[in-house]
Order: C-alpha cells, then sequence, then structure tokens
C-alpha cells in the first residue's frame, strides 16, 4: 500500500525543485471556538456539564436495563445497547474537545485526527443501523404481535445487535484510507472541533473531486439506507395504529414509538444538514453548531426522551435508585 509519506513525495516530485520548500503535515490546529476568547471558560463548563450529563444519563439507562429482570426483552435491550453507544459516540470528541479548549495550541496529530475522524464516524453509522434496528422491531411488536415473540427472539435480536455493532465499524475504513493518502503540505488548520471531511478536503494540496464525490455519496447511502427503512417501518407503524378501533390502543402504540420518532427527527435532521450534500456551503459557524447538536446534544437528550415517555423505564430507574440508596 502507498504511504502518506510516498504520495506526497511523488507530489513534490512532480512540482519540482521550485516547490522543495513545501512540507508534510504531521499535525493538525482543530480552532474549535478560540474566537470567542472571552467566553472559553463558559464553553468548557457547559460542555463539561452536557458531557458529564449525557454520561450519567445512558449509564443510568444502561445499569437498569442490566439489573432489572423485567426489561430484558428485545425493545429495552435494544434500548440499553442504544445507551451504551452513546457513552462511546460522545467520548469520541467532547474529551478531545475540553482538552482543545484549554490547549494554547490546540493541535492534533495527524494519526490522531484519522483515528478520531474513524471513530467518530464508525459509531454514528452504528447508531444509524441501530436506529433502523429498532424502527423494526416497533414494526414487529405492532404490525404482527401475534408472530413478534418467535421472529424477535433473544438470540435474533443479538444477531441485530451484532450486525449493527460490526457494519457500522466496517463502513469507514476505505474512505478514511482514501482522504489520508491525499497529500496535506499546508496550510495545516481545521476551523471545527472534530476532523470532518469536509475540512479536510479544504486542506488537500491538491483537488480530489473523484474521492470526495466518492465519499459524500457513501455518507449519503449510509444516512438514507437505514432512513429510508426507518420511514418505511413507520408509515406501516401509522397505517396499523390508526386502525386499532379504540383510542386507548392508538394512544397507547403512539406512546410506544414516539420516543423513538423524535430521538430520530433530531439526528437525522442535523446529519443531512451536515453531510447530505457536497456543496451545500455551510459556513464554518454553522457546522460547528450542527454537529454539537448531533453529536453532543442529541446523546444527553436521548435518556430523557424515551425515560419521560416510557413507564416501564421509569419504574426501573426508581428501583435502581433505591438500590443504591439502600447500598451506600
Amino acid at each position: 500500500m502507498i504511504t502518506h509519506f510516498s504520495v506526497v513525495s511523488v507530489f513534490l516530485t512532480a512540482f519540482g525543485s521550485k516547490n522543495s520548500s513545501i512540507h508534510f503535515v504531521t499535525e493538525f490546529i482543530l480552532l474549535g471556538f478560540s474566537n470567542q476568547g472571552e467566553m472559553q471558560s463558559f464553553f468548557f463548563c457547559s460542555i463539561l456539564i452536557l458531557y458529564l450529563l449525557t454520561l450519567l444519563g445512558n449509564g443510568t439507562i444502561v445499569c437498569a436495563v442490566r439489573w432489572d429482570q423485567r426489561l430484558h426483552t428485545p425493545m429495552y435491550i435494544f434500548l440499553g445497547n442504544f445507551a451504551f453507544l452513546e457513552i462511546w459516540y460522545v467520548s469520541s470528541t467532547i474529551p478531545n474537545m475540553l482538552v482543545n479548549i484549554l490547549s494554547e495550541n490546540k493541535t492534533i496529530s495527524f494519526s490522531a485526527c484519522f483515528l478520531q475522524f474513524y471513530f467518530f464516524f464508525s459509531l454514528g453509522t452504528t447508531e444509524c443501523f441501530f436506529l433502523s434496528a429498532m424502527a423494526y422491531d416497533r414494526y414487529l411488536a405492532i404490525c404482527r404481535p401475534l408472530h413478534y415473540p418467535s421472529i424477535m427472539t433473544r438470540k435474533f435480536c443479538v444477531i441485530l445487535i451484532c450486525i449493527c455493532w460490526v457494519s457500522g465499524f466496517l463502513c469507514y475504513p476505505v474512505p478514511i484510507v482514501l482522504i489520508s493518502q491525499l497529500p496535506f503540505c499546508g496550510p495545516n488548520i481545521i476551523d471545527h472541533f472534530v476532523c470532518d471531511p469536509g475540512p479536510l478536503f479544504a486542506l488537500s494540496c491538491v483537488p480530489a473531486p473523484s474521492t470526495e464525490l466518492l465519499c459524500y455519496t457513501f455518507n449519503s447511502m449510509i444516512i438514507f439506507g437505514p432512513f429510508f427503512c426507518i420511514l418505511g417501518s413507520y408509515t406501516l407503524v401509522l397505517r396499523a395504529v390508526f386502525r386499532v378501533p379504540s383510542g386507548a390502543g392508538r394512544t397507547k402504540a403512539f406512546s410506544t414509538c414516539g420516543s423513538h420518532l423524535v430521538v430520530v427527527s433530531l439526528f437525522y435532521g442535523t446529519l443531512m444538514v451536515m453531510y447530505v450534500s457536497p456543496t451545500s456551503g455551510n459556513p464554518a459557524g454553522m457546522q460547528k453548531i450542527v454537529t454539537l447538536i448531533y453529536s453532543a446534544l442529541t446523546p444527553l437528550l436521548n435518556p430523557l426522551i424515551y425515560t419521560l415517555r416510557n413507564k416501564e423505564m421509569k419504574n426501573a430507574l426508581k428501583k435502581l435508585l433505591k438500590l443504591t440508596i439502600i447500598q451506600n
């Protein structure tokens, strides 16, 4: 495999001695929110509180699903894994963001940048797959209730969960390798708080329209594939719900699916703004805000959305809280 160094060497040779002063970029500078110098302390405290609350909320859901036998059903097993995923998803960016806010040079090595890129996008892709699997679970529960126990067995549930995790982490090695092979010879300033493909393409010494088109097409497929599965599942769910004769039955069905639809709307709404169109031309400030919403704010809201609208989960959390108090 051609290394990043060899690609740069070929590039420099092609340009001749006139450009021999060009140097290989070994690190990037993540500007983050550095333009608001007087607001650094506010940003640091706000993001730290948001991060801790996210860990606490999703960690509580994981513990509740793990320890309460009544929640050992496919729906809650999916929810527990989803909460576990959110912990790692937010941890792929927030700790580095906090260090970046306090740092003076705000640098990140070439390898660390693409490592963050890999985990951030792999976990985000896994979340897309999980939302799709959870929508399928709700479709079976509402549209095929008599067949649900025989189809959504615990074994099948575990298989779906494994597919989501493995597929999510197998999707992005190729795009990351392609982008990492681009020649980066300066400048090395990324006006963002994460290593995102858009700013990285902008820093490449030579245009790479084919690689850029490939990556944005791939991103669109990753986003729209699960999204259409979710849309199809909930179209069938809503059609089935409207056929329920009793108002109480419709309310219960909507309550079961409402929280999931809110989470899907929050996550996909911001995701499509960022990655669907390669020519969206979003300014750097808007990119940071949108990325912060789906990478940090959404994982914080997810446990609140699920627990506030779910009676079984609220009872399990109360039981867990009582157990914690008794043990202490």
